[in-house]
């Protein structure tokens, strides 16, 4: 079943309250929160009634926060070939 994944872009501050409403009801509390709804007509309607602040793509598979989290966690940089124990010990 696809769902859309939604993040708001642009802040909602100054907008009327209907417009803010729209985004509490899509789950959107502050600018990068992404959310996952199944694709249906009514979410599709209140995306349409705040397309300029959001970003919307289709996904087949809805994320949890931790699986989410892991997507985004940056690569460390380096990778540890040997342990530092290892490493500093005489060779005989």
């Amino acid at each position: 079943m696809p769902f859309f994944k939604i993040t708001l872009i642009r802040s909602a501050i100054g907008l009327p309250t209907k417009t803010t409403g729209v985004l509490r009801a899509l789950g959107l509390r502050k600018r990068m929160a992404t959310v996952f709804h199944p694709v249906s007509p009514q979410v599709a309607g209140q995306i349409m009634a705040v397309k300029e602040l959001v970003a919307v793509s289709e996904v087949e598979k809805a994320m949890s926060k931790a699986e989410f989290k892991a997507t985004r966690k940056p690569d460390p940089g380096y990778y540890i070939e040997t342990p530092a124990s290892q490493a500093l010990e005489p060779h005989i």
